[in-house]
């Protein structure tokens, strides 16, 4: 169990860096007044959304890793 936790940590500090990058861009799109709503609006969702894919793949590793699949190339 302890060999699982060792094998979780690099995706989840990766996981937070990648979040904490695509709400700092979002944030500082936020800051720009001299663009239309459409546009801002996109370049603030999709910064979000990736977001929103990197803790989706997060939890899916987090699952591949506890059930002993680490290795993805042994499926193929």
């Amino acid at each position: 169990m302890n060999n699982h936790k060792k094998k979780m940590i690099a995706p989840i500090i990766i996981t937070i860096l990648f979040v904490l990058y695509y709400v700092g861009i979002t944030i500082l799109l936020l800051t720009i007044d001299d663009l239309s709503s459409l546009v801002k609006f996109l370049l603030i969702v999709v910064p979000l959304a990736f977001a929103g894919v990197m803790i989706g793949v997060l939890i899916s590793r987090i699952k591949e890793i506890r059930s002993g699949e680490e290795d993805d190339l042994s499926k193929y």
